[in-house]
């Protein structure tokens, strides 16, 4: 797209939405800043599932008990043309992933309401819920067979009892289980990598895909072995990464090919098919990268898939690739497409796809055909996902979310006209609130190239008056700070304090071209540094930032970006480091993904400059006073990062601080220990640029 139609474009769009919410605050009277408290009162909107019959559209809503100290979650229903919301399940705990019968008369779903994960069912309705599992290693994902006789559902287990008749091997699994669990002795054995992930220890065991009656019975495991049948890592995943064959006599699957030793350090997957009766599997992809994610086209003849060229890259570009089943051949859909294909929806004829993808700071909603090369966006603005598409192939429905709001879904026609609100979950709330309307900049970064930037004003915002600023950088890197709402990082809070909020997207940022993406990687403290500290310079030159109070917050890569300007520079009064990377050493050694630190860096001996943008060769330097933030359950960027930030900070006599989180992971998630995170990140911002 040419870059001075896309900038103005975006700002006619930003334009229009504020009128609109500013419209909207009036008739509404909105009256108040967002305030810590109401970040729990906002509900989260998920998972919207059209009815096969096109009537009904069911979703996950999450509402938080701060006093249980967690997120509960329930099925509702809608109907599709808009009107009254009904509850469909009210359990004190998880009822989520909603999945409709063929006939429309039933939904699936998963739930913890007996204490372990298990799948459920029940009438269209609400009524009439039973549970279908109860396999002792749990039950996830589960989905329907085209002709309503089998359920299929994830569940990890250990590999080898995985080819005993079910009864054996559930109660094999259950006796491991427990021993571990009722044992003294805590001693783990590892014998290759990858043995944690995320902030779960893997603990030898397989995801698989089960196959349980409909009606009920023994489940069967359809992926028996030493192989994930479902990609553990939520990089590669889009979502329920299986599918079944509309005439349900086929499964296809992901899975990883390599020996299991190699996969801690290699991004390969490929899809699979097994014959479900026979249990014959067959590889269709061989690509040293990842392919993902496969769907079947509604007429049985293709099954489209995500697909990475690079090996070894996790953020290489995603293309969309269609397989023909007759002859076994797969073309890109998308080979120009310079952007990422996220979970993909087949249209009634087969003829068509939509993904979501994005372009500059948005996800908007976009279609190709199967002849490919031909992508074309049909809703723009916001980011967009969970593109469902009715029966008949004529409406979409999908989820949408703003800087200034949070999660609904909506609804469209499968042109990108009639864009209309279906549900209204916080409509009352935000109607309290009054937001600051996201302003979209482009500023110079290194080398001359344009980089963007969102910028948040206090409200009541006066532009005769100075402000403090808060920078922020994001993590990834190769992420971006989108046009969305967030439950954790909201710069509408922050901006709330009375600061301005600063939001760039440096050169690693997606959705700016793979190019802008690729040149982060063995450049951490480089150009991107370049980017990063010119869009501080920007904000600097703005008649309403006060340049003696400044403050910079980021977590992951950002928070290394963190670490990285407390030994570069002093322009900062006080930096916020959340489970931020500090020893590049340290890091490779102790991270679950090590692909992830060999693409970024290299290997350790066999890489010369691999500590040449690692923070603590610089730690000499660091001055800033630093909130150090980190838990003990972050096995992506491991506790002791902040362990060794903190000590070395403590020697060289900087004011520090560091809170500790016990159990937490990469991300604080608890009602009660976010509400901790903020109080404590909002007085030490308020200590170095108020008081």
């Amino acid at each position: 797209m040419n870059l001075t139609k896309a900038v103005n474009t975006a700002h006619k769009i930003f334009a229009a939405a504020a009128m609109l919410l500013s419209l909207g605050a009036s008739a509404a009277g909105q009256t108040r800043p967002l305030e810590l408290a109401d970040m729990f009162r906002v509900k989260r909107v998920s998972d919207p599932q059209i009815s096969p019959d096109g009537k009904w559209v069911a979703y996950v809503v999450g509402v938080v008990d701060k006093d249980a100290n967690r997120v509960n979650t329930d099925i509702w229903m809608i109907p599709i043309g808009g009107g009254e919301a009904k509850m469909l399940t009210n359990s004190p705990r998880h009822d989520r992933h909603p999945r409709w019968s063929p006939d429309s008369k039933q939904i699936v779903f998963e739930s913890n309401r007996g204490g372990s994960f298990q799948i459920y069912t029940m009438a269209a309705d609400g009524s009439g819920s039973k549970q279908l599992t109860t396999i002792s290693t749990e039950a996830t994902g589960a989905v329907w067979s085209p002709d309503g006789k089998n359920i299929a559902f994830v569940s990890a287990v250990y590999p080898e009892f995985s080819e005993k008749p079910f009864s054996e091997s559930d109660a094999l699994n259950k006796k491991k289980d427990e021993e571990r669990e009722n044992s003294k002795v805590k001693a783990r054995i590892f014998t290759r990598l990858l043995y944690r992930h995320w902030d779960s220890w893997v603990d030898d065991k397989r995801q698989h895909i089960f196959l349980v009656p409909a009606s009920g019975g023994h489940p069967k495991d359809l992926t028996p072995g030493d192989r994930d049948a479902v990609p553990t890592s939520s990089t590669f995943s889009a979502g329920d990464d299986f599918d079944i064959s509309p005439d349900g006599k086929e499964l296809a699957y992901t899975a990883t090919p390599m020996p299991a030793r190699e996969e801690a350090w290699s991004t390969n997957h490929d899809i699979y098919t097994l014959k479900i009766a026979t249990g014959e599997r067959k590889q269709l992809t061989s690509s040293p990268a990842a392919d993902t994610y496969p769907r079947y086209s509604r007429d049985g003849k293709h099954i489209a898939y995500r697909a990475q060229a690079r090996a070894g890259f996790e953020a290489d570009r995603w293309q969309l690739m269609v397989l023909d089943r007759a002859t076994g051949t797969a073309q890109s859909l998308t080979p120009k497409f310079d952007s990422n294909v996220d979970a993909m929806a087949w249209t009634l004829a087969s003829n068509n796809l939509f993904f979501p993808s994005e372009e500059e700071g948005q996800v908007p909603i976009w279609t190709v055909s199967r002849r490919g090369s031909d992508e074309r966006k049909i809703i723009e603005g916001g980011v967009n996902g969970d593109v469902c598409v009715s029966s008949n192939g004529k409406l979409l429905v999908f989820t949408r979310q703003t800087l200034m709001r949070a999660v609904e879904i909506y609804t469209a026609s499968s042109d990108g006209k009639k864009l209309s609100q279906l549900t209204h979950v916080n409509d009352a709330l935000f109607s309290e609130f009054r937001l600051s309307a996201p302003e979209f900049v482009w500023y110079t970064g290194a080398e001359g190239d344009r980089v963007q930037m969102w910028i948040i004003k206090p409200p009541g915002f006066d532009k005769s008056k100075k402000y403090p600023l808060v920078y922020w950088v994001h993590g990834g890197p190769q992420s971006a700070f989108m046009n969305s709402w967030s439950y954790r990082w909201n710069p509408e809070l922050w901006a709330a304090q009375g600061y301005v909020i600063a939001l760039p997207n440096p050169r690693g940022s997606i959705g700016f071209g793979q190019e802008f993406t690729d040149q982060i990687s063995h450049d951490w403290g480089g150009k991107a540094y370049e980017d990063v500290m010119k869009g501080v310079a920007y904000m600097e030159a703005l008649p309403y930032i006060d340049a003696t109070r400044m403050a910079a917050a980021g977590a992951s890569y950002g928070g290394y970006m963190m670490n990285w300007i407390n030994g570069h520079s002093d322009k900062f009064r006080a930096i916020v480091c959340h489970d931020g990377v500090f020893n590049f050493h340290s890091m490779y050694g102790t991270t679950e993904e090590v692909w992830f630190d060999e693409w970024e860096h290299g290997i350790p001996w066999k890489t010369a400059d691999f500590e040449k943008f690692s923070p603590h060769k610089f730690a000499a330097n660091m001055k800033t006073p630093t909130l150090i933030i980190h838990s003990e359950l972050d096995y992506r960027v491991p506790l002791t990062e902040g362990q060794q930030l903190f000590t070395t900070l403590q020697r060289n006599g900087v004011d520090s601080k560091f809170l500790y989180f016990p159990d937490e992971g990469h991300w604080v998630l608890k009602p009660q220990n976010s509400e901790l995170w903020h109080k404590t990140i909002f007085e030490w911002l308020d200590l170095y640029l108020k008081k």
